[in-house]
């Protein structure tokens, strides 16, 4: 019986943790860069149950053995295993912002471990001085001129150093290339590349770290890997609404069964002490 509590309470928390997560995505549905988390559920190992009273079987050797008088398997229930975002490509729209840029995948070639497809992001500059990673292109000029993300972080070039412009008169070519009111090139925009993207921390605000705390490689002259870039755009969430929203009810309905069932434990649980043990 007191099994059967643990086993509804796991699907409950199971259920409860994977609706916080579908409820993020459909708020993000309109961030530029955000990558959907996606869940994965997974049982617990089954226990095989057997008598307490076991008994003792002789063998042809004389040896005994113990005839555990197996009752049968038993299931711990459900934990959520793991939440990696979906790196897909979100839709480009445009903004009309010379400061908005949006980066295409071409061609990404696939990690060997993973089967994943590589990634590519915009390198940024962190509170701690490391490089942190996004794919939110929606930059702005800060009172010093920087080129800086909407949390204030630095957006590095092609060399690690900070972006600076006099104004937002700037042309950003397909390729990167930053060039200044008088087309003279001033910079590179620096893209890092991830050979399996499944392998970095998610933060907030649509930031990706690595997990040793080294810095990516930078996409340019990389093997197989093909991007460009848009000004003027920006890629859009890759939530899909329609799914995280019939989803979102799944779980909640799954939820709402688990409910029932600790409610029915419940009340077997009140009968056996309030009826079964009274004594007329």
């Amino acid at each position: 019986m007191f099994k059967g509590f643990y086993t509804v309470a796991t699907g409950m928390v199971a259920q409860q943790r994977k609706t916080e997560i579908l409820t993020n995505n459909m708020a993000n549905a309109n961030t530029p860069g955000f990558k959907s988390d996606q869940t994965t559920i997974r049982s617990f190992p089954d226990m095989l149950m057997s008598a307490v009273n076991s008994t003792t079987i002789p063998t042809e050797n004389g040896f005994t053995v113990k005839n555990l008088n197996t009752v049968g398997a038993v299931n711990a229930g459900v934990y959520l295993q793991e939440t990696m975002p979906n790196q897909a490509q979100g839709q480009i729209y445009s903004t009309g912002l010379n400061t908005d840029i949006a980066l295409i995948n071409s061609s990404m070639p696939t990690d060997e471990t993973s089967g994943n497809s590589g990634q590519i992001f915009f390198r940024l500059e962190n509170e701690s001085g490391t490089e942190s990673y996004t794919r939110n292109g929606n930059f702005t000029l800060d009172g010093q001129g920087n080129l800086v993300n909407p949390q204030g972080l630095f957006v590095l070039d092609a060399n690690g150093e900070r972006l600076q412009f006099d104004n937002d008169n700037i042309r950003i070519s397909s390729d990167g290339a930053i060039f200044d009111e008088n087309d003279v090139q001033v910079g590179t925009l620096g893209v890092a590349f991830s050979e399996n993207p499944d392998v970095l921390v998610k933060r907030d605000n649509g930031l990706f770290n690595t997990l040793d705390g080294i810095d990516l490689p930078s996409a340019y002259g990389q093997a197989n890997v093909q991007f460009s870039m848009q000004q003027q755009y920006l890629e859009g969430s890759n939530v899909d609404a329609s799914k995280a929203m019939t989803d979102l009810l799944t779980a909640y309905r799954a939820f709402e069964a688990n409910q029932k069932v600790l409610q029915a434990y419940d009340k077997s649980m009140e009968k056996a002490v309030n009826e079964i043990g009274r004594v007329n």
